[in-house]
């Protein structure tokens, strides 16, 4: 005769949990990987690469958060907003254990994935590396990176699947 198990929590079996950390492993690895492609190719001599006549490649370093908000030079900067994203992330963490809905599970993965991706940054260099410059007619949107359409995209389909109707079981 066998014991019974202790069952896993039920957090760890949790298919919201599963998906998003597989988004936010995806993200963040793209997220490093074109950041380290991206030091390499436009760090040593700085450069500027015309991809497109929308889309340019230009290495920039950003000591505050998405798109140069709350910019600031202090030595805690990046300690600070490292340790608001790593709370931001628990948060996302646990909602996504709890989430019936792949739609929001996908969401919280894509933001925790990105926000993972630029503390990974803040921590190692003390500014979160960018290097894609999208343009048009002379105007330019800040520079950005993998993490950062991570975390838009994440936000944008969490925005987008609360308009969607839920199902309820019967």
């Amino acid at each position: 005769m066998s014991l019974p198990s202790a069952a896993p929590s039920a957090g760890l079996r949790s298919p919201g949990l599963k998906l998003a950390g597989t988004i936010g492993a995806v993200i963040l690895v793209l997220d490093q990987l074109t950041k380290w492609v991206a030091l390499d190719q436009l760090l040593d001599p700085p450069r500027l690469i015309e991809a497109a006549p929308f889309l340019n490649f230009v290495l920039g370093f950003n000591t505050g958060v998405s798109f140069g908000l709350l910019e600031n030079d202090s030595v805690y900067g990046p300690w600070l907003l490292s340790g608001a994203a790593l709370l931001v992330v628990a948060i996302l963490v646990v909602w996504a254990a709890r989430s019936d809905s792949r739609a929001e599970a996908a969401s919280f993965g894509a933001i925790a994935g990105g926000a993972i991706g630029n503390i990974v940054d803040r921590l190692r260099q003390g500014a979160v590396t960018d290097f894609i410059d999208l343009h048009a007619f002379g105007w330019h949107w800040p520079t950005f990176n993998v993490a950062d359409i991570g975390i838009t995209g994440g936000v944008g389909l969490l925005l987008l699947s609360g308009l969607w109707p839920r199902k309820t079981s019967g």
